[in-house]
């Protein structure tokens, strides 16, 4: 892994492997995995409070002391790792709204830089829901209320303007 994973969606990812491996014998493992979980995708979404990290730590805790089996007990592992090596991540998704990698396509915004762009018009014919208006002589907008997040523009623009 490099620095282009965000470690919040990977924690969210490792955890939501182990909500559909827990067995619900349980509860720390059966509702405490799924009530941080519900937390991580609250961040991610761009939604997330400071008080989230808190409840995370305190819940990781609870689980990992008091889960009948090793599945319980590591399942909290890759939260608290990213909580401790990568708070600032955590705190951009929730003070600032921001993916710092852009991987949380919810925290993501789509912009053109007009000074990059030279208005070939790629962007908006790859556009899968018309959300980039303009022309060739007055330069390209991307219309957020209408944007997907796909990506489209992105891939498609040789420029590396957007």
């Amino acid at each position: 892994m490099d620095d282009s994973k965000c470690m919040v969606n990977l924690a969210k990812f490792y955890l939501g492997f182990t909500v559909d491996e827990s067995c619900g014998k349980c509860t720390p493992c059966r509702i405490g995995t799924k009530r941080m979980l519900e937390i991580l995708e609250k961040i991610t979404e761009g939604k997330g409070e400071p008080e989230d990290l808190e409840r995370l730590e305190k819940l990781a805790k609870i689980i990992k002391t008091t889960s009948v089996c090793g599945l319980g007990q590591t399942a909290p592992n890759p939260v608290l790792s990213t909580l401790h090596y990568f708070k600032d991540e955590y705190l951009a998704h929730i003070n600032q709204k921001t993916c710092p990698t852009g991987e949380c396509k919810a925290l993501s915004h789509m912009k053109i830089n007009s000074e990059k762009c030279k208005k070939c018009g790629l962007c908006a014919k790859n556009c899968p829901v018309e959300a980039i208006t303009g022309d060739r002589e007055t330069g390209y907008k991307i219309d957020e209320e209408k944007c997907i997040k796909c990506g489209a523009c992105q891939k498609n623009c040789h420029f590396g303007a957007i």
